[in-house]
């Protein structure tokens, strides 16, 4: 029999908002759009207090989005933040997604903080780099693409020796590359339209008090192939 692969670990962070946990935790939608099965997944559910694990064996590394913010060091994420600091330098395959982006981005030294311009929701359009012409997630993509985000929060400074793959007006660090093996992406690449409408649904409250328009933002929600993409390019360049 051929030899099984390493599995990935899968970092949990936070949890979909309540209306969305019938469709599964953010692990799942991960694995989904990633193109594992259920076995080749370990979740590590370090918001509930879970020990981090050794990262040896490991193929790669997911860290989820979360409602928390970075800026509230809070124990877990504290941990995590050092966990991936170490993973990072040696070597193994991380993908950040949204807090995973931040707290990756304020590991490596870089700065987190709420977005001067406030909440980024709904898809948006974001501009890839020159930097991303050779990189493995993100090579071969069109100059412009769509993304699903969600976020206050923003890596305002990226680490030392980063690499900007991509931005738009709102947020001028949408994804990052440390290293060889390490990225960041401030996009939801695991979230299907079904997924960006119930988050824009689900934060109707203050989107009004925002003054803005919530019925404009759910009929420009469009379909993002090449965000999600990058989750199965992670997969097949961690295997590698």
């Amino acid at each position: 029999m051929p030899a099984m692969s390493a599995p990935f670990l899968i970092l949990q962070t936070g949890r979909p908002t309540l209306c969305l946990r019938r469709h599964g935790e953010f692990a799942h939608w991960i694995r989904v759009g990633a193109g594992l099965r259920q076995a080749d997944i370990d979740v590590v559910n370090v918001e509930a207090g879970a020990a981090l694990p050794a990262r040896n064996g490991y193929a790669g590394v997911f860290v989820t989005g979360s409602p928390a913010m970075v800026t509230d060091h809070l124990d877990w994420s504290e941990r995590s933040a050092d966990w991936l600091r170490e993973a990072a330098h040696a070597g193994l395959p991380i993908l950040g997604i949204c807090y995973g982006h931040q707290l990756l981005a304020y590991a490596l030294g870089g700065t987190v903080a709420d977005n001067p311009q406030g909440r980024e929701l709904g898809t948006v359009r974001v501009q890839l780099a020159a930097e991303a012409a050779d990189d493995p997630l993100l090579q071969g993509v069109d100059a412009t693409m769509s993304a699903q985000v969600s976020h206050m929060q923003s890596v305002l400074q990226p680490p030392s020796e980063a690499r900007v793959l991509a931005f738009n007006a709102h947020d001028a660090c949408q994804a990052f590359r440390w290293g060889r093996a390490a990225w960041g992406v401030q996009f939801h690449p695991e979230f299907s339209t079904q997924y960006m409408r119930g988050y824009i649904l689900a934060r109707s409250a203050v989107l009004a008090e925002e003054g803005r328009n919530m019925r404009d933002m759910l009929a420009h929600v469009r379909a993002a192939p090449h965000a999600r993409r990058v989750l199965r390019r992670f997969v097949r360049h961690a295997r590698r």
